[in-house]
């Protein structure tokens, strides 16, 4: 199918029909990021594990924070915890960059026969990157430790499927806004940062009075937290019922948001 700039159907096949160039878009990405530095790739194994210590001493010494797991220990709760950070940190690192997806590409812009709409694909490729290399790091975390791994885990594409269906929606349509309304990354930084405390990552969220129950099940990183523990480390089905909801909420946020880019695209040129 020859490409026709703007076209629905062009941009939903988009990551199929460039797949070399998705693939040389995400390497370079990907890579990029350490390009010049002394310890390269190594940084995307350091940051996490700096992070979990952090967060581990605070929560589990200072603060305390239980699970309801029998003889919970600090190993426990860091593997508890680790799970949803790495939930949370790719569905920040696709939605902070999002706004500036476009704006950082603006020779992008003046090519027509230039696929914009696989920048989100890009940015998503390579927060996976950085999501499989935190995953091993768990798995590996949790064999050295002796703690189970059960075969659930083998779940995962599954269990993330609607968040990564509303991640590309919402790329979609920030790095749209992006380019109209530059304030939108300061926002969206916040954003993410209030998803990270208003998510079942700290704490259990039957911790929680019923009500705020309520609101944390609106965030979009509340669900696939809940399932990743469920089915990897406490051997607990998928809940289905919630997981075929949160999928049709990311299949509608990703055909509007791919819907909002295709409309606005043709605006960029003369904005940027």
């Amino acid at each position: 199918m020859p490409y026709m700039p703007g076209s629905l159907v062009a941009m939903l096949l988009s990551p199929w029909r460039d797949g070399p160039l998705l693939w040389e878009l995400v390497k370079r990405d990907f890579l990029g990021r350490y390009k010049g530095s002394f310890a390269g790739v190594a940084w995307s194994l350091v940051n996490p594990l700096l992070m979990l210590a952090i967060y581990t001493f605070v929560f589990s010494v200072a603060f305390r924070a239980r699970w309801g797991v029998a003889e919970e220990s600090q190993v426990d709760f860091a593997i508890i915890l680790f799970s949803g950070l790495i939930v949370h940190s790719l569905f920040a690192e696709c939605l902070n960059r999002a706004p500036s997806l476009i704006t950082s590409h603006p020779n992008y812009v003046k090519k027509v026969v230039f696929p914009l709409e696989i920048l989100p694909w890009m940015a998503l490729g390579s927060a996976l990157g950085h999501f499989l290399i935190s995953f091993c790091v768990l798995v590996l975390f949790c064999l050295v430790t002796g703690t189970t791994i059960h075969a659930g885990a083998l779940l995962l594409p599954v269990v993330l499927l609607p968040l990564l269906l509303m991640i590309l929606g919402l790329s979609w349509l920030l790095a749209s806004l992006g380019v109209f309304l530059r304030d939108i990354a300061q926002v969206i930084g916040m954003v993410t940062m209030i998803a990270l405390f208003l998510a079942p990552i700290f704490y259990p969220i039957d911790a929680l009075p019923v009500p705020y129950q309520a609101l944390l099940a609106w965030n979009p990183v509340t669900l696939p937290v809940m399932n990743l523990r469920a089915v990897m480390l406490w051997g607990q089905p998928v809940d289905w019922l919630a997981w075929s909801a949160s999928l049709v909420i990311g299949a509608a946020i990703f055909g509007l948001g791919l819907a909002w880019f295709q409309k606005t695209r043709k605006g960029f040129a003369d904005v940027l």
